[in-house]
């Protein structure tokens, strides 16, 4: 079987096991980039670098039209946390 059937097959596993009340679901309260962003200070121009992306993507989350999800939330979080330690590892010194 592939790693893919092998990870597919974990993932429902694991589902069931939830569903059972046998183990708990990993969640996470969602985030807000337009929140985010103002906590740390920076406009949308800068923020946009930061996630990877480019501003046109950006303002879609602001407004919306896309929704956050995956790594993205995660570095969002980061970003939130811990904003100046993001710019060190991602912009050009």
């Amino acid at each position: 079987m592939s790693t893919f059937g092998e990870d597919l097959i974990q993932s429902l596993n694991e589902a069931l096991a939830h569903a059972r009340g046998e183990s708990p679901a990993i969640t996470h309260a969602p985030v807000t980039p337009r929140e985010v962003r103002k906590q740390a200070k920076l406009t949308q121009a800068q923020m946009a670098p930061l996630m990877g992306m480019s501003l046109s993507g950006y303002r879609k989350w602001e407004q919306g039209v896309r929704q956050v999800s995956g790594p993205a939330a995660t570095l969002l979080r980061v970003i939130q946390k811990e904003p100046e330690a993001v710019r060190r590892a991602l912009l050009p010194s």
